[in-house]
């Protein structure tokens, strides 16, 4: 432990955890502390962080609404490679790190802080993901992870510490949580407590963005997403921001009980641990997105893509979304999103959705070449010389 801390900056929720790491930095270290608390689109009042930090004698007090960085700059980009991890995790608490990270470098070298502390803890991924991100944008930066050096190891002896140094406790707090939850524009992710048995299935009340399928209308939604150069722009023709667009997707993606997975996923720290997770707006983008490029990307390019996609999802996923490999793919993706401009037209329906039209004025697709009628644009006996020559090597292997 390094007592020669004078400043931190704080990643700060103004929850339970990092109040009490706020107090036990200022105890332990007898240095300043700087709060950041950044809006992401988590939802909820973020103020009361604020009086909070000032209560308990915060040195300065960030507030940031981050949510238009978040989505433009994060979000999008990650989007355009058509990225889940595994198969099928949007990514939702992954891609909000390096934001996070890089805002608390800025806010330290602005007020000359010498370290900057978080509250993960030291069995899971956003350790990494914070600390990869630190040392990236300032390699000399001094790191404080208090989950791995402090001997507050159950929820008992944090409620204890809350006690004794007078740190307000909701009344949620003092019985055991049920489960831990991590909030964004893009997701809400639920992990722990009653939900690490995997054959249990998560009761209904939990969830907070969507109706389950089973209760969602009767009636089908229709709407159109209009892209330009690989990113959302408009949906139903009304031009928006990146983050009002997602916002307006979460609302009607969650009324049609969408986008809920339930998901047991390897860390990068190495063990499995067991995820749910709503991403009502992300899921109709995915779907609506890799629409898009069907009519717009040529085949090789769509391809390549497909196959770097699982190294780029990786990258994000262990938190290495400021390193130069992440940073190579996402050159490669953008140029390949130069054309995806259109219309993709989606059906969203008791938890699906489905892609029902899609529309380009630089679309690939012709109909002439396609249709089965009669055409003047392509020779059918052409075929047999392309397949003859693709199936030379396999007569020759029957042959021997």
């Amino acid at each position: 432990m390094n007592k020669k801390i004078k400043k931190v900056v704080l990643a700060y929720s103004g929850g339970l955890d990092t109040s009490i790491i706020l107090r036990w930095l200022q105890e332990t270290y007898g240095c300043e502390v700087v709060t950041f608390t950044a809006d992401l689109g988590q939802g909820g009042e973020l103020e009361p962080a604020r009086a909070k930090a000032e209560m308990m004698g915060a040195t300065k007090i960030y507030v940031e609404d981050l949510r238009e960085e978040f989505v433009r700059d994060y979000v999008f980009p990650m989007f355009r490679a058509n990225t889940f991890y595994e198969g099928v995790y949007l990514l939702g608490t992954s891609i909000a790190r390096p934001l996070i990270a890089k805002r608390q470098i800025e806010i330290a070298i602005e007020t000359g802080a010498d370290a900057v502390a978080h509250g993960a803890t030291g069995k899971g991924n956003d350790q990494v993901r914070f600390e990869l991100g630190y040392y990236a944008l300032k390699p000399d930066i001094k790191v404080i992870a208090p989950w791995r050096e402090w001997d507050l190891t159950s929820r008992t002896k944090l409620i204890e510490y809350a006690e004794k140094h007078q740190i307000p406790i909701a009344k949620d707090k003092r019985g055991e949580a049920p489960y831990s939850t991590d909030a964004n524009l893009l997701h809400i992710s639920y992990e722990g407590k009653v939900l690490e048995d995997p054959w249990q299935e998560p009761h209904e009340d939990m969830f907070t963005r969507s109706v389950s399928p089973e209760k969602a209308p009767d009636k089908a939604t229709f709407i159109e997403v209009e892209f330009k150069g690989g990113d959302p722009v408009a949906i139903d023709g009304k031009k928006m921001s990146p983050a009002t667009l997602l916002t307006h997707l979460n609302k009607v993606g969650g009324e049609n009980g969408i986008g809920r997975l339930d998901l047991v996923e390897n860390r990068y720290v190495g063990m499995k641990s067991r995820g749910i997770y709503e991403t009502p707006g992300g899921t109709i983008l995915a779907v609506a997105h890799r629409a898009m490029e069907s009519l717009t990307l040529d085949r090789g390019a769509a391809h390549l893509k497909d196959e770097i996609m699982p190294r780029y999802a990786e990258l994000i996923y262990n938190g290495y979304w400021w390193s130069p490999e992440r940073e190579m793919l996402q050159t490669l993706i953008d140029k390949s999103q130069s054309n995806v401009t259109g219309v993709v037209r989606l059906k969203l329906f008791k938890g699906s959705a489905t892609v029902v039209g899609r529309k380009s004025p630089v679309s690939l697709y012709s109909q002439q070449h396609v249709t089965f009628e009669e055409d003047s644009v392509y020779n059918q006996k052409d075929a047999e010389g392309f397949i003859k020559l693709n199936a030379l090597r396999l007569r020759l292997l029957n042959k021997k």
